[in-house]
């Protein structure tokens, strides 16, 4: 009786595109920090292919050194993707088997990698994901908030209205948000949510998942602002994660009433002048100083 073979597997039930084929690009996961984090597909992946584009040639040489893989690397980052990206889907034209990597994770992912993919798709070059490690969903599994309906929305604005606004957008939202933050942010970032979304507020800060010093702060967002505050420097790769808004809960005062009132609030509570009240008021709400001093005038 002939045997049957699934679409798509090998005899031996394993998927055919584990392995290189034809000309390919392969999005290959790497580790976020321990190295035994990645699969034995992607190992094979990056021993079969002719060429491995990677953010940091350094840091993906000690990777391929750990499990004696001699692929040769070609550099692809934010600062060259522009051109990089063309020359490497001429590459994969001319029938090149190519796996893309970031420094760490998931190719695309908040690092580079968008460009190359969505050129090799319009030239019909087929794109093969090699999934793995990814930051955000270790720190999302293992950080105790509902994962049935989240948001990752990558990096925070650096800068804070930018960042107050974004925080004031998701208030009332109904889903887990999941954020990346540079360390140096970390502190000013939690003293927004405190006063944007409430000092009650539960969060999550994920440092250094998977590595040595892996770390979960879990409470509230005044709680774990003060205990970091306490240690002075905050250190190592951070995810953010802010649970939903609790039912009942209604938005702080500070939002709830006009610029008017808020900036008359400000001026009788401090002794501030019209001038500071209105800059207050504007990075409180994330808004332009010339946006709040229109309100203000039109309801004077």
């Amino acid at each position: 009786m002939r045997e049957e073979k699934e679409e798509g597997k090998d005899g031996n039930g394993s998927d055919r595109a584990a392995s290189p084929g034809g000309p390919s690009l392969y999005l290959v996961a790497t580790p976020i920090g321990n190295l035994e984090d990645i699969t034995l597909r992607a190992l094979r992946v990056l021993k079969e292919v002719d060429l491995i584009a990677c953010e940091d040639t350094r840091q993906t040489l000690k990777l391929l050194s750990h499990y004696g893989i001699h692929t040769r690397l070609v550099s692809y980052h934010e600062h060259n993707e522009m051109t990089k990206a063309a020359e490497l889907v001429v590459d994969l034209e001319g029938g090149a088997k190519i796996a893309l990597v970031t420094d760490a994770g998931m190719p695309g992912i908040s690092d580079p990698g968008f460009r190359l993919i969505a050129l090799a798709i319009r030239h019909h070059v087929p794109v093969i994901p090699i999934p793995g490690a990814s930051a955000f969903l270790a720190a999302l599994v293992a950080s105790g908030l509902p994962t049935d309906s989240f948001r990752f929305s990558g990096f925070l604005p650096s800068k804070s209205g930018q960042r107050r606004k974004l925080l004031e957008s998701v208030k009332e939202s109904p889903r887990t948000q999941v954020f990346y933050e540079a360390p140096r942010r970390l502190l000013e970032t939690l003293a927004d949510v405190a006063e944007v979304l409430g000092s009650d507020r539960h969060v999550v800060v994920a440092r250094e998942v998977t590595k040595l010093h892996e770390e979960f702060l879990r409470g509230r967002a005044k709680e774990i602002l003060e205990k970091l505050k306490a240690r002075g420097e905050v250190k190592g790769e951070i995810t953010l994660l802010i649970a939903k808004a609790e039912e009942g809960t209604t938005a702080s005062a500070s939002y709830t009433i006009t610029v008017v009132q808020r900036v008359r609030e400000i001026m009788s509570a401090e002794k501030a002048d019209e001038k500071e009240a209105l800059k207050k008021v504007a990075k409180e709400r994330g808004i332009g100083k010339s946006e709040a001093y229109r309100e203000w005038q039109r309801g004077k």
